[in-house]
């Protein structure tokens, strides 16, 4: 695997070998072993989860205040604009954030720490969207921060429509209102 650093430290964009012919592709997309090696960290996942969006679903940010999470994240189908926001307060890049397209042709993967928000939305008619998390789910110590926080200023992609949000993700709350880590 090719592991390719974000301009936040710790949060990384890990490409697979992806082995292809005529008939299809093939490819690893998880060793416990080399995901450790390649990403310096000795996690472990404890869950497996898997959702499917509409164009223009917008989940996020979300984050655990207690059992922090942290999520291998990646489509399988269709493309998503993902995103992470370091929530760490102590941390000289707090507040700040990177995004990646993951999608279905380019296979990339992102490793997205404890102690980061995270969100995506959806860029193509529908994605599945496939995370591994390194703690279970925790609804009492879940959080949200809202998508479009002017200090966090995340340039989301134009998908030619309002975002369509659940509830949560419409009431989440301002990075200077938020609980955050630290």
């Amino acid at each position: 695997m090719n592991v390719i650093p974000t301009a936040l430290p710790g949060v990384l964009v890990i490409e697979p070998k992806v082995f292809g012919d005529a008939r299809g592709f093939f490819f690893e997309s998880f060793n416990q072993q080399r995901f450790n090696e390649a990403t310096g960290t000795d996690f472990h996942f404890v869950q497996d989860n898997h959702s499917r969006s509409a164009k223009g679903v917008l989940r996020g940010l979300h984050y655990q205040i207690q059992q922090p999470q942290g999520k291998l994240v990646r489509v399988a189908r269709g493309s998503v604009f993902d995103v992470a926001v370091d929530l760490r307060r102590g941390s000289p890049h707090f507040g700040q954030w990177v995004g990646v397209e993951l999608s279905e042709d380019n296979q990339r993967q992102l490793w997205v720490p404890p102690g980061f928000g995270h969100g995506f939305v959806v860029t193509s008619d529908s994605a599945d969207f496939l995370y591994k998390t390194t703690d279970y789910y925790a609804p009492a110590h879940e959080r949200c921060v809202a998508w479009n926080d002017t200090d966090i200023g995340i340039h989301w992609p134009d998908i030619g429509m309002a975002p369509l949000l659940s509830a949560k993700d419409a009431a989440g709350l301002p990075l200077t209102r938020a609980e955050v880590f630290g």
